[in-house]
């Protein structure tokens, strides 16, 4: 049977923050290297930080820097189901409802992104009611060698108390669960949810079928390369022999580098030799 009602209309709210975040700029790299590359080309989502019209920076969290907070949790209401099915693909035949895509990274409090992570989103159909029956707008996936996702869904709908947002649980291998919430910008009823922080706002516009949105997430999992240098670092994510993609992340003698220009990399390349085909973060 459908529901569709407040979740957890009532109950404590996350504490909110008022200051506007900065961003590390261990992400400058990836922005220079990736803005001007449509998705198509690099074979992902481009990172939520450059996902914004007219070229200005959202100012949007998570601000994945050190000694920062990791993405805010919020309550996770009553309608979430476990053992929903593994898709990254909400739509079925018939279901009504604007197109949206969600795309973005999850990194660690090091600002390096995280593979298999664990990423289960559900969602109000376009009426504002959840399946309570089945695993209608359900479904859960995982990040993929360089930390990214991608959901296709419809725009979740209305219903009394709230404003339009997204259900999620995000974990990273053998590390706590977040439960959080991610909304719309410009929404009237932003004002007057209470369990609203703008904070979790996505980057949103219009695209082609539907809309587009993005949000990186950050999770309180630590990072810490250590000194290890040299090929046989366990650390060392760069490997000869690789095709890597403008965009792509690697580790390299306790260094993360972002790829400036698609090649296969050779003995020889490794990331702090080529600055032509690496730049730091």
């Amino acid at each position: 049977m459908d529901g569709a009602g407040k979740d957890g209309a009532g109950a404590q709210e996350e504490p909110r923050s008022g200051r506007l975040v900065h961003r590390k700029t261990v992400l400058r790299a990836a922005l220079a290297a990736t803005a001007a590359v449509p998705v198509a080309l690099i074979g992902g989502p481009a990172l939520a930080r450059t996902f914004v019209a007219g070229g200005t920076a959202p100012g949007l969290t998570p601000p994945c820097d050190d000694g920062d907070d990791p993405t805010p949790q919020q309550i996770e209401g009553p309608y979430f189901k476990p053992n929903s099915p593994e898709r990254t693909s909400l739509l079925e035949p018939g279901l009504p409802g604007t197109r949206l895509t969600v795309t973005g990274y999850v990194f660690g409090r090091a600002c390096l992104p995280l593979s298999g992570v664990l990423l289960d989103f559900w969602q109000a159909d376009t009426n504002g009611a959840y399946d309570g029956t089945g695993f209608r707008l359900r479904g859960h996936q995982f990040t993929d060698s360089r930390g990214s996702f991608a959901l296709t869904t419809i725009v979740p709908g209305l219903y009394p108390g709230r404003t339009r947002h997204l259900h999620v649980k995000v974990q990273a291998p053998h590390r706590p669960v977040l439960t959080t919430q991610l909304y719309f910008p410009n929404e009237p009823r932003n004002n007057t949810d209470t369990i609203f922080d703008s904070r979790l706002l996505m980057t949103v516009r219009d695209g082609s079928g539907g809309r587009e949105a993005a949000f990186d997430f950050v999770l309180d999992v630590p990072q810490d390369p250590g000194p290890g240098p040299g090929p046989s670092s366990p650390e060392n994510t760069w490997m000869p022999g690789t095709a890597y993609r403008t965009g792509d992340w690697v580790t390299y003698a306790a260094r993360a580098y972002v790829c400036l220009q698609p090649h296969t990399s050779q003995p020889g390349w490794e990331p702090p030799a080529v600055p032509a085909l690496w730049q730091a973060a």
